[in-house]
């Protein structure tokens, strides 16, 4: 199993998509290991972005993470993080195929709705600034037996 870190971004949770967002993850088959809602720290969120500092929109992507309420989410499943970042689609919400999360609801590509980790090392780096080891859950749900063949495990 994996776990990805996900942020609904500002945009998402003021258009009130968090809950359809949040859906399209647990309709797949993957687990919420870890939810909250939050205001970003400037801090937090430079160090989130680090390594897009310098890059042309690093100022305006800081100040759109900080400017409003986010959720923050530890998603678990196998390949969770390819999962993940399938179902959101390709940044550009104009571009993203129809039936991703940004395909469906996004018309932008910086006020892009959706984070996810984009790999393993990533992840772990992401997960480490956003949640506490405590507050990550690894709870098995029942329905997990309709969801992976065994064969998958």
């Amino acid at each position: 199993m994996q776990t990805s870190l996900i942020i609904l971004k500002p945009d998402a949770i003021q258009r009130g998509l968090a809950g359809q967002i949040l859906q399209r993850f647990e309709r797949k088959g993957l687990r919420i290991a870890a939810a909250k809602l939050m205001l970003v720290p400037r801090e937090q969120a430079e160090k989130h972005y680090a390594e897009h500092h310098g890059k042309p929109f690093y100022d305006g992507l800081i100040n759109f993470v900080t400017s409003s309420p986010v959720m923050v989410l530890a998603i678990q499943g196998l390949e969770a993080i390819t999962v993940c970042r399938t179902l959101i689609g390709a940044t550009n919400g104009r571009k993203a195929d129809p039936g991703t999360i940004r395909g469906d609801f996004g018309m932008s590509g910086g006020f892009n709705l959706v984070h996810g980790s984009d790999s393993e090392a990533s992840a772990e780096r992401e997960l480490a600034l956003w949640f506490t080891d405590n507050e990550l859950t690894d709870t098995p749900r029942t329905i997990e037996q309709w969801v992976y063949d065994p064969s998958d495990l």
